[in-house]
């Protein structure tokens, strides 16, 4: 196929039916008056934010030459308006309007259980004093060294003191030399040694 020869001169076709509507439904230029098309989108103004005009480029020249968003505005008005500006207009609230927050500022922490009827608090962010100081209690210990604490009779309260004392009075109760060389407890004093251990590689002793 030549695509140089002359008869591709003389083809001619006609606008297609979708070409045909895009035209009848192109939108005519919003200046009063004007045929032409509204290609040109312009803002409506102060109030009408999201809103356009339809113009074709002569008239969005002519409007964009003496458009001014801040007409009619008075000077308090645009003292406001500025004010807002700094924050992106949005809302802002003073601290203390929520009494709950206020309370919480004053006693410079977060809300405690007494606080519960006021703040909800569904993922425990917030937590009374009394709490955290029962969870640091229970968190003290691990499982090794709870069962070590087990091994010689003592619960998970028990200080450094009580430790140690303990571990003496087992270690002469159960010791062979303390018990004319009977060695049938040594089972029972290697369990407290190695307990005694554990609480140490713990921090506890």
């Amino acid at each position: 196929m030549n695509f140089n020869s002359r008869l591709f001169d003389r083809i001619r076709i006609g606008p297609s039916e979708a070409e045909e509507v895009v035209e009848a439904d192109a939108r005519h230029c919003d200046h009063a008056g004007c045929t032409k098309a509204g290609e040109f989108r312009a803002p409506m103004g102060r109030g009408k934010e999201g809103k356009f005009f339809q113009f074709c480029l002569e008239h969005v020249k002519a409007y964009n030459a003496t458009y001014n968003y801040f007409s009619g505005m008075n000077d308090e008005a645009l003292a406001a308006y500025a004010k807002q500006e700094e924050i992106g207009h949005r809302p802002t609230w003073k601290l203390g309007v929520n009494a709950s927050a206020a309370r919480m500022a004053q006693r410079g922490r977060g809300p405690s259980e007494q606080d519960g009827a006021d703040v909800q608090d569904a993922f425990n962010l917030f937590r009374g004093r009394a709490r955290r100081e029962q969870e640091r209690a229970e968190s003290r210990v691990g499982v090794l060294a709870k069962k070590a604490l087990e091994t010689l009779d003592l619960d998970e309260t028990a200080d450094r003191v009580a430790i140690k004392a303990r571990y003496k009075e087992l270690v002469k109760r159960f010791h062979p030399d303390a018990n004319g060389g009977d060695r049938s407890r040594e089972g029972r004093l290697q369990e407290i040694l190695k307990a005694y251990q554990t609480l140490k590689t713990n921090g506890l002793v």
